[in-house]
């Protein structure tokens, strides 16, 4: 893969614009602000994915000698301008989005979360638990910000209300897996010298404040149904993924070990792509359903 493609995590960044897509179903608006709403989200996290890794250059000089930085396929110079060129494509891509739909909100989001991300790169992130709140705020901001063009431009805020909505299951579920993740390197990164939530607590008090939010989510599933956001089948999906994130939650009790941990943050991100799946047919009308 081209080095370029790759220190923006490529994958990663299409994962986060299928957030707006999602809410382009939802809203059944497809119009061009929609797509240019997904290119932003887009361009902005691989800014974000690019100056992180122009600020763990030495970290991954041990940890990961591979990546684009370490291998001299990218020097640090050039990774930091990329960044600040993907960040500035994706804020001019929010003013003509903003210019398009009549509202200065999208802006105004898209600044603040790419003001965010660089501050996570280079402060937040080495913070205990503000680093994992910051990544699935983050995550919930790619729902908001579809939801905010959705809204403004069929004139109604009826969807900013349901992307807000989703934008806290998104929060809730990924900062949840976030802290199950510190939980599974937890010797990884005590070698690294790296001072994490459950370094620091140990893993009964993450693990109780995990289970809380799995539990938190998954109590909010019924209510895009009962509130007719979305439709039966939507539920009928859901069954797979809330059993899952119950199982996951039973599963980690007190004290898991790093396999439990492994399989917990995997089983969560299987629940999360099939929730999402389930908001997509779920917005449409299915006879009976």
């Amino acid at each position: 893969m081209n080095a370029y493609l790759e220190i923006l995590r490529f994958g990663n960044a299409v994962m986060a614009a299928i957030a707006v897509i999602l809410m382009m179903f939802v809203g059944h608006y497809y119009e061009l602000p929609i797509i240019l709403c997904a290119l932003i989200v887009f361009f902005a996290t691989g800014a974000g994915n690019t100056i992180n890794d122009v600020f763990d250059v030495k970290i991954d000089e041990v940890n990961k000698p591979h990546r684009p930085i370490p291998s001299g396929r990218i020097s640090v110079e050039n990774a930091r301008n990329y960044a600040f060129f993907l960040f500035a494509i994706a804020i001019i891509l929010s003013f003509i989005v903003s210019y398009m739909i009549n509202s200065i909100w999208i802006s105004v989001i898209v600044v603040i979360a790419c003001i965010i991300m660089y501050f996570y790169a280079r402060n937040l992130k080495a913070m205990p638990l503000v680093g994992n709140i910051t990544v699935a705020v983050l995550t919930g901001f790619c729902f908001v910000i579809a939801g905010t063009v959705v809204s403004a431009a069929l004139d109604s805020t009826y969807y900013l209300h349901v992307s807000i909505i989703l934008g806290l299951f998104a929060t809730f579920m990924t900062l949840a897996r976030e802290i199950v993740k510190d939980m599974e390197d937890i010797e990884g990164d005590k070698l690294e010298g790296a001072r994490t939530f459950p370094i620091l607590y140990g893993k009964k008090i993450p693990s109780i404040i995990s289970i809380i939010l799995i539990v938190v989510t998954t109590l909010m599933c019924p209510i895009l149904y009962i509130y007719h956001i979305f439709n039966m089948l939507y539920m009928v999906i859901m069954v797979v993924p809330i059993i899952i994130f119950l199982y996951s939650a039973y599963s980690l009790k007190l004290n898991p070990p790093e396999e439990t941990c492994a399989k917990v943050s995997k089983y969560l991100k299987i629940a999360m792509m099939i929730s999402f799946l389930a908001f997509v047919l779920g917005s449409f009308s299915f006879g009976i359903f």
